[in-house]
């Protein structure tokens, strides 16, 4: 499906007409109404909340959420014997309906279905495009504990299980809906796993300007719900410490403990270390990272894929236009000890390397160097807005050198 380019230019007329409008309105019944004047209202303005009523001791709330992102571009490069390559694509990156339930009072659910499975910037045989249900992308139940007993050494306390989102570097831990960049970098890719939503148990503690987390997860990597605790577990934490309004600080550590071949994570542990500082029209963010792929006792049966990795984004983004128009830049650096000890994101020059007429040593290598420089269009903030980046990746594999130069443009919607 092409995203008609129609509406790139038409949506942001009618928000430009809209806000003269308004600002040519000065009848104070008029602009106190009840209904939206204008689109960018529509989708911002909490407009999935369907029920919300606090004395009712059964149900709370109910409100509906969703996202809907797609995204098309080019990549050119050269594999590692110097021959040349280049790839189109289009892809609906990501499109869920999501909804939360507020209940008996210490209780809420949280349910998100994933709607497409877009496979067709993938050079092989398995390139498709399917509407309709494909995963559950989130199935959370929580209880909140502080609520229910209260606190007294602490401000906050809840308990989540079920399917939730893995995270893990400053990266992940933004929304891909806030994200700043059209795709994450490769280390902070690689981290998250081969199953970004695994089942887990969490415990989610606040005092003061302190937020932190702990818990488990299952190794699994292949359910499409919840999933069961017969691969392995990963223990898990997280603390953040809002030092100013300006600075915020967090550092994240997981230990993998696989059983046999079926694990998520594909290492043996990691710990992120990470900055985030913002000042009127700029701001900067800067992640320290070290892990251990671990060796042939992990299920990691190749010994150039063992040993430790580590890197560092950095990742800094200016408002020329405040609210409106941003200049985001980012670079990554990673090294491993063994030669296959980092792959590259699988999209999209990832989604080459099983190629027959190219040679991306499987994608794998010692050493990523990753530049991205792109500019994001706010029309109605993240809820909607249009981003173009172009990335330059740089991998030392193990017959030689691959870079591939990748060019995109997306748009990203939510409510």
């Amino acid at each position: 499906m092409k995203f008609p380019i129609f509406w790139l230019i038409a949506l942001p007329c009618i928000s430009l007409v809209s806000a003269e409008s308004k600002k040519a309105t000065k009848t104070p019944v008029q602009q106190k109404s009840d209904y939206p004047r204008d689109w960018c209202q529509l989708i911002s303005n909490n407009s999935g909340q369907l029920y919300k009523n606090k004395n009712n001791p059964w149900i709370d709330s109910i409100a509906i959420g969703g996202r809907f992102h797609y995204q098309m571009g080019s990549v050119h490069g050269e594999d590692v014997r110097g021959n040349s390559f280049k790839n189109h694509f289009e892809e609906n990156r990501r499109f869920r309906i999501e909804t939360e339930i507020d209940f008996l009072t210490y209780f809420d659910i949280e349910l998100g279905v994933n709607l497409v499975d877009d496979r067709r910037f993938r050079n092989s045989t398995n390139r498709k495009l399917q509407w309709g249900y494909d995963t559950f992308d989130s199935a959370i139940l929580s209880f909140n504990l502080g609520k229910a007993i209260g606190t007294e050494a602490l401000d906050d306390i809840k308990l989540h299980y079920g399917r939730m989102k893995f995270n893990i570097t400053e990266e992940v831990h933004e929304s891909s809906n806030r994200i700043l960049t059209i795709e994450r970098s490769n280390l902070a890719d690689e981290l998250g796993g081969n199953n970004p939503r695994p089942t887990g148990l969490t415990m989610e503690l606040g005092k003061n300007d302190w937020t932190g987390t702990v818990g488990i997860f299952s190794g699994e990597d292949d359910s499409a719900f919840i999933g069961s605790w017969n691969d392995g577990e990963v223990a898990y934490g997280s603390l953040a410490w809002q030092i100013s309004k300006r600075l915020l600080t967090r550092v994240d550590h997981v230990q993998n403990n696989p059983s046999g071949s079926d694990d998520f994570l594909g290492y043996v542990q990691a710990t992120s270390l990470s900055a985030v500082y913002e000042k009127k029209d700029w701001g900067l963010m800067v992640n320290l990272i070290h892990g251990d792929n671990g060796g042939a006792d992990n299920g990691n049966l190749t010994a150039m894929r063992q040993g430790d990795f580590y890197g560092s984004i950095v990742m800094p983004w200016y408002w020329i236009i405040k609210k409106r128009l941003q200049c985001v830049a980012r670079y990554q650096y990673a090294r491993a000890d063994e030669m296959e000890g980092l792959r590259i994101n699988n999209r999209y020059i990832g989604a080459l390397h099983n190629t027959p007429s190219l040679d991306l040593d499987g994608g794998y290598g010692d050493e990523n160097h990753s530049f991205y420089l792109g500019m994001n269009w706010h029309i109605c903030g993240d809820h909607f807005k249009v981003m173009g980046g172009v990335s330059y990746d740089k991998m030392s594999a193990r017959t030689s050198d691959f870079t591939g130069t990748t060019y995109l443009l997306a748009v990203r919607t939510f409510f």
